[in-house]
């Protein structure tokens, strides 16, 4: 059975004592199913406290937003997977589409730091996604699976059944825009085919997928609903527990 997962994603939002507020608010009130989990994709000025927090139960994980690809090193302003392993970290998001549009980090560079995620049991969960212009051109499936194939697909079955794969379309985030729940679960099966293909139906049927696009608790059920779509990677509702919590509780407890 495949892992159901919210994730929060807070981007560059809270400051240190909202941040700490508010996983402890999602920790003392989120009751998820079993065979669900909440993930807080927190700033790094939360994570050493925020993981304190949400070792008080099993259903709270916390994950760091981004990491270097190298151990350590000149690199000013970074930080390594080995940083993030010494205070608790378990989860990293890798390939956010706005690190790919801002910091141009591409399929090659992704594929590293996957690697040093992996390297210090630290489970990626790794975003991938078209824009507008792309699906608009209807070569968005290839576009994605291509993503996958140069950052993932190089893994071995041991490695590759540790990751978190979050579909993301980039004209839905942060626009108000949603996929319809029926264009998501199109894409997550064209991923989970696309896995099947590299690496057999046994692990593509436990892979957790995951959808990041404007999820609000007035769509999350529906979307959650689908076949291929095991949660959410969730922007700015994650941000306020009235938000956050519905959609906690629209996770599905299982897919046949």
């Amino acid at each position: 059975m495949r892992l159901k997962i919210a994730a929060g994603n807070w981007k560059m939002n809270k400051d240190y004592q909202e941040g700490l507020e508010l996983v402890s608010e999602i920790v003392q009130k989120s009751k998820p199913a079993t065979g669900t989990l909440v993930i807080l994709a927190t700033p790094y000025i939360h994570l050493k406290d925020a993981i304190n927090i949400a070792k008080t139960t099993s259903h709270v994980k916390i994950a760091a937003q981004n990491c270097h690809q190298a151990k350590n090193g000149a690199y000013t302003g970074e930080t390594s997977i080995g940083m993030l392993s010494s205070i608790g970290v378990e989860y990293v998001l890798i390939g956010h589409s706005e690190r790919r549009q801002y910091f141009r980090e591409s399929n090659e560079l992704l594929a590293e730091k996957v690697k040093a995620a992996l390297s210090e049991n630290i489970t990626p969960i790794f975003c991938c996604g078209e824009s507008l212009e792309i699906r608009n051109e209807g070569w968005h499936v290839r576009y994605v699976k291509n993503q996958l194939k140069k950052s993932l697909f190089d893994l071995s079955e041991e490695d590759f059944k540790k990751i978190i794969i979050a579909y993301e379309p980039i004209w839905a985030i942060g626009t108000g825009v949603t996929a319809s729940a029926q264009q998501a679960q199109e894409i997550h099966k064209e991923i989970r085919e696309a896995i099947a293909e590299k690496y057999g139906n046994i692990i593509a049927e436990n892979t957790t997928v995951l959808y990041g696009g404007s999820v609000k608790p007035a769509n999350a059920e529906e979307l959650f609903s689908q076949k291929d779509v095991d949660g959410g990677l969730v922007g700015g509702a994650s941000l306020k527990a009235e938000t956050f919590l519905p959609i906690i509780e629209a996770l599905p407890t299982t897919h046949s």
